[in-house]
């Protein structure tokens, strides 16, 4: 597996974990259609949250939120759409969450979540 898989899933494992802890229940991970896949579904308070995780070494290409670009907003409203129609019950209330990982060779993360993307 290559090194960007490698972080990918770390980002992801240290997203799901924060979420946790931040009492969500994870409802999905990686749910994929036809149009292409959502990292975490997760469930709080009655409203699921779809969320979209991007994760880093550091910031010297960038920060992690800045490769969510208006055509991946668009994607995901989509995929949440998607997610909507096979859920056995319909959620009353949804939105569109980010989540950027930091990722240190050191092992310590940054974490930074900002709910209501879109």
């Amino acid at each position: 597996m290559a090194r960007k898989d490698d972080l990918g899933r770390l980002g992801e494992d240290c997203a799901a974990a924060y979420l946790t802890d931040a009492g969500y229940r994870l409802l999905g991970r990686n749910w994929r259609c036809a149009q292409g896949e959502i990292d975490l579904v997760a469930e709080r308070g009655g409203e699921v949250v779809f969320v979209e995780v991007k994760t880093r070494s550091g910031v010297g290409f960038g920060h992690p939120f800045e490769a969510i670009t208006v055509q991946k907003l668009a994607r995901l409203r989509r995929l949440a759409a998607a997610w909507c129609g096979e859920a056995p019950v319909r959620p009353a209330k949804i939105r569109i969450d980010a989540i950027a990982v930091i990722a240190s060779d050191g092992g310590l993360s940054v974490i930074e979540h900002l709910e209501g993307v879109f």
